[in-house]
C-alpha cells in the first residue's frame, strides 16, 4: 500500500492495517475470508486483506479484534501502521498534532539524514 502526502493545512493521519492470508488449505482459506469480509478489502494477487482507521470507536475495536482473532486462529499476519491520508480519502481522519502525528512523520522521515528538512 502506497500513501500520498495531503496537501491540506491540517495534518490528516490514518493507520493502516493489513491483514496477509496465511497458506491454508481450501476450507481454512474460507474461514479466514469469512471472519474478515465484513472488515476489509482483499486484494486477491497478494492475498492481502487491508482497510484505514481514522478513528477510534467501536467499529475500529471489532476490525482489530477481528484481525487478530485471524492472527490467532490461522496465522494471519497482521500489521498497523500510521500514514499520512491520501488526497482522496474521504472518510474519518485523524487530525490531532499529537502522539500519532508524530509517529507518522516519523516513519515518513525514515532515511533522511540528520538535519534536512522535509520537501514541501
Amino acid at each position: 500500500m502506497t500513501s500520498t502526502t495531503t496537501h491540506s493545512s491540517t495534518a490528516r493521519w490514518l493507520l493502516e492495517v493489513t491483514a496477509a492470508a496465511a497458506h491454508a488449505d481450501p476450507a481454512a482459506f474460507e474461514e479466514q475470508r469469512q471472519l474478515l469480509r465484513s472488515i476489509a478489502q482483499f486484494d486477491s494477487a497478494s492475498r492481502t486483506w487491508w482497510t484505514y482507521i481514522g478513528v477510534l470507536d467501536v467499529r475500529a475495536l471489532e476490525i482489530l479484534q477481528r484481525l487478530y482473532e485471524a492472527a490467532r486462529r490461522f496465522g494471519t499476519e497482521v500489521r498497523v501502521q500510521a500514514v499520512a491520508a491520501p488526497d482522496a480519502w474521504h472518510g474519518p481522519c485523524f487530525t490531532d498534532v499529537g502522539e500519532l502525528a508524530v509517529l507518522a512523520a516519523a516513519q515518513a522521515d525514515q532515511g533522511r539524514r540528520l538535519g534536512e528538512l522535509p520537501v514541501l
